[in-house]
Parts: C-alpha cells; structure tokens; sequence
C-alpha cells in the first residue's frame, strides 16, 4: 500500500520550527487551546536546540510524500530517565501507524541509550495518544487537573520500565 508509506529522518533546518507552528495551529484548531501552549512547545524546542546532546537525545520528523506529518522527541529528564516529548501526527496522516511508530522508535533509542524508564506528560482529552502510549506499554501514574491552555484539563503522567 504505497498510501501508507512514511519515512522518519533526523530534523533539518525549518523541521523545528515547524513543529512549534503545528503544535499550536493543530491544537487550537482540533481543542481550542491558547497560545500558551504553542509557548510550551517553542520553549521546549529552544532548550533542545540549547542543550541539545547527541548522547542522550534525540528528534524523528516523519515524512510522507515529501511533506512533514509528525514528529516526536527523546530528551534527558536524568541520567536514566528519558523523556518522550511533543508528538504530534498530521490529521490527514493519522491512522497510518505514524504516531505509533514515532513513539516504538522513541522506545527502542531509549533503551539502546541506557535509559532505565521512559515518562511523559499528555492529556486526558488526547485520546489517541493515550491510546499509543497504553499499547506499547505506559502505564498511567499521576493526574492533575489544570488550565494551562485556556481550557479545564486533566494532565496525566505515563511512565514505561525499559529493559536494560
């Protein structure tokens, strides 16, 4: 099914800053949040650019037919916890396994890393995402509602033990 096919490659000059517009133009556009969220997005970019270490991290673009449809990073949150960051799957592209590959191969760099155990921070209302992460094994350890992005949510924390 050529329909489906899809690459991830490492960012190229305009990738990040296209991942900070898509955050923010997707999620006001599909749950109505605010700017404060695409300001999450653009500081969490900035600090990977900042500290970025090849080491320990890492960001995949997903592209399809020449055009960019996700992303996903790795980043350190302590020696022997990763951190998956800021997923995120164009809606004409969903449903072609993009997100759920992004996150597998998070996965897999985590462990060939060292890392012990993988979290994340998503929201209650992102349920296809959830869906992504309880499938390929997080578990759900900590809710607390907020209104970050103009809007009552619930943020969750997910964690998944990797196999040294």
């Amino acid at each position: 099914m050529a329909a489906r096919k899809f690459l991830l490659r490492a960012p190229r000059p305009g990738d990040l800053g296209w991942v900070v517009q898509r955050h923010g133009e997707l999620y006001a556009a599909e749950f109505g949040w605010d700017e404060r969220f695409e300001g999450l997005v653009a500081g969490i970019v900035s600090k990977f650019i900042a500290n970025y270490d090849p080491q320990c991290e890492r960001c995949w673009i997903a592209e399809r037919g020449g055009r960019r449809v996700g992303s996903v990073f790795l980043v350190r949150k302590s020696p022997r916890v990763g951190q998956l960051r800021m997923l995120i799957v164009e809606p004409e592209a969903r449903g072609l396994g993009i997100g759920e590959r992004l996150v597998a191969e998070c996965i897999v760099e985590a462990q060939r890393l060292g890392y012990r155990k993988l979290v994340l921070w998503t929201q209650a209302n992102l349920t296809s995402a959830r869906r992504i992460y309880k499938g390929l094994g997080f578990r759900l350890v900590k809710k607390e509602p907020h209104a970050d992005f103009g809007r009552r949510l619930v943020g969750e924390y997910w964690e998944l033990s990797l196999r040294s």
